[in-house]
């Protein structure tokens, strides 16, 4: 209408939410559930669960979000669940729902969108929330968390907490598996000093070796690092460290970024402090080192993080503040991309043409075709043949440059 002003969209972003889960696939991220805290005006509950149908998936190359909605057999909308992908499913175990925790395990089909609900046989861990999982040989391997007392037998300890439900509930240091092949629960025997029953803690994985840092234990989050070696199911014991030692923690991100490092961001101290900081750990030394250049500003608690093949880490959500305070508690639903490693002769070209997209676009249709289709994807246009009187003319513009 003349005269009248277009109404801008509004950008399709994801609620604020802490205690979700997300997963990288490709160059996509999958994140699902987590909460947020309602107005207490507004609703009856100060804690609301984010509907379990919806996926949100971020594309870390168009830097765009897109809603979906799944179907199936969906988990009960919950937070501190654990996710893991294998096979282009995004595993689901735990979490807790409705002053209740679950031991049940879901999977989602990240191609179809459909959820499946999946009974192993054997004894499947304990119900639980806030632990831990390494992926490995499509093995599922979960570790700890806090939850119910066991009710079948379990090898591991579980360390009551005396100030909940007489001490009906509590940390764990159980190591449970899953193999996907089998569809079989089963604990393996362990060899060597296992880790204290903890939740909140972080895992990772390089190569056959599982990490293990950090996580509440009674009234303490500590700053430990452990391994596990998932073909001999030998425990490293607490691994000594040289140099500064990152702050005691719990509800962190430890994210893979090369065959030797791993990332750590963010937490929240025993003395209920939100942290911002972020520190590289190598694995072959056995060294952190403190990124003292990352900006203080954005403190993170039971985020997710998330790599790329290029070495990037996506935070995504998490709390900024006090998580244990009284209300308001504040959510996030911004995404943190930390370039720690260099980045690739490839990524470096494509960013450049993105850039640059006036003068080379009309190029990059001889590129091939993967390339081809992330530039068409990045620039949100097709890319043609060009003529060659247009290949010509561009010749003729870069002589003498």
């Amino acid at each position: 209408m003349e005269g009248a002003m277009a109404a801008e969209q509004a950008p399709c972003l994801p609620r604020e939410r802490s205690g979700h889960v997300a997963v990288m696939w490709g160059t996509r991220m999958f994140v699902w559930g987590g909460y947020v805290d309602e107005d207490p005006q507004e609703g009856a509950d100060w804690d609301r669960y984010l509907p379990t149908e919806e996926l949100w998936i971020y594309d870390t190359e168009t830097q765009t979000w897109t809603k979906e909605m799944t179907s199936g057999q969906y988990p009960p909308a919950m937070s501190g669940s654990c996710s893991a992908l294998l096979g282009g499913f995004m595993y689901i175990f735990g979490g807790h729902y409705d002053m209740a925790n679950s031991n049940k395990l879901f999977r989602l089909n990240l191609r179809t969108l459909e959820w499946q609900g999946v009974e192993g046989k054997g004894i499947p861990p304990s119900q639980r929330d806030k632990l831990g999982c390494w992926v490995y040989e499509r093995k599922l391997i979960y570790f700890g968390g806090y939850g119910f007392r066991p009710q079948s037998p379990l090898r591991g300890q579980f360390e009551p907490d005396e100030a909940v439900g007489l001490g009906l509930r509590g940390w764990n240091n159980h190591l449970c598996v899953f193999d996907s092949v089998a569809e079989e629960w089963y604990q393996p025997e362990t060899t060597g000093e296992v880790p204290v029953p903890r939740a909140a803690h972080a895992c990772a994985r390089i190569d056959n070796k599982g990490y293990l840092f950090g996580g509440r234990y009674l009234e303490t989050r500590m700053n430990d690092l452990h391994c596990i070696n998932l073909d001999t199911w030998e425990w490293s014991g607490r691994i000594t460290v040289a140099g500064a030692l990152p702050l005691g923690r719990s509800w962190h991100s430890l994210t893979p970024i090369s065959s030797n490092q791993l990332f750590l961001y963010g937490g929240f101290t025993t003395q209920c402090q939100p942290l911002s900081d972020g520190w590289v750990l190598d694995t072959n030394t056995h060294e952190w080192m403190n990124l003292d250049y990352l900006a203080t500003d954005k403190p993170r608690l039971w985020h997710t993080g998330c790599s790329t093949l290029e070495g990037e880490v996506f935070v995504f959500g998490g709390c900024s503040t006090n998580l244990l305070q009284p209300l308001p508690t504040v959510h996030c639903n911004d995404i943190l991309v930390f370039s720690v490693m260099p980045r690739s002769l490839q990524r470096i070209c494509l960013d450049t043409i993105v850039h640059h997209k006036d003068v080379l676009a009309p190029l990059c249709s001889m590129l091939p075709r993967e390339l081809r289709l992330r530039l068409e994807r990045r620039l949100g246009i097709p890319l043609t043949n060009p003529g060659p009187e247009q290949v010509q003319h561009r010749k003729c513009e870069g002589v003498g440059a």
